[in-house]
């Protein structure tokens, strides 16, 4: 899934604003530049259907952290981990997870209000290291219905 489309939703489930946006990245030590953040929600004077070009991994890996941040507190006692880039669909969603506080079961909740089914083993499979045996890639279908969910809850 397209960064700057997981970034819109998590925008509008959360209902900010882009100097929220400037101050999740701040939180992370991401310094964006001017328009930087306001160019992921520019799509107005593309043709129908075109999207400009994605933000970047890096951009997208600090968001995600400083979403972490902001809803859950920085910790003084551990040092920020590297940015691992490219970000990808299983990475997004351990985030959010970890930034929204869920566990297995409110994320099955969190799906099926989204409108999809997973099993257990098909869900810890998603949070597996890459390289493991039992690791699966995550969809692009299986995150949006993730933040749809997550959307409906937030939301209603």
């Amino acid at each position: 899934m397209r960064n700057d489309d997981v970034i819109q939703s998590i925008r509008y489930m959360l209902d900010i604003d882009d100097h929220e946006i400037t101050k999740i990245l701040k939180l992370r030590g991401y310094k964006p530049e001017r328009g930087e953040v306001a160019a992921i929600f520019e799509t107005q004077d593309l043709p129908e259907g075109e999207k400009g070009p994605d933000c970047s991994h890096e951009l997208m890996g600090h968001f995600l952290d400083g979403l972490i941040y902001y809803k859950r507190g920085k910790s003084d006692k551990h040092p920020p981990r590297p940015i691992k880039t490219p970000i990808t669909n299983n990475i997004v969603l351990k985030k959010l997870r970890v930034a929204f506080k869920l566990r297995e079961e409110d994320m099955h909740d969190v799906l099926e209000e989204g409108g999809f089914s997973i099993s257990k083993p098909e869900m810890s499979a998603l949070f597996r290291r890459e390289g493991h045996e039992n690791y699966r890639e995550c969809g692009d279908q299986i995150l949006r219905y993730f933040l749809k969910g997550l959307t409906e809850r937030f939301r209603g």
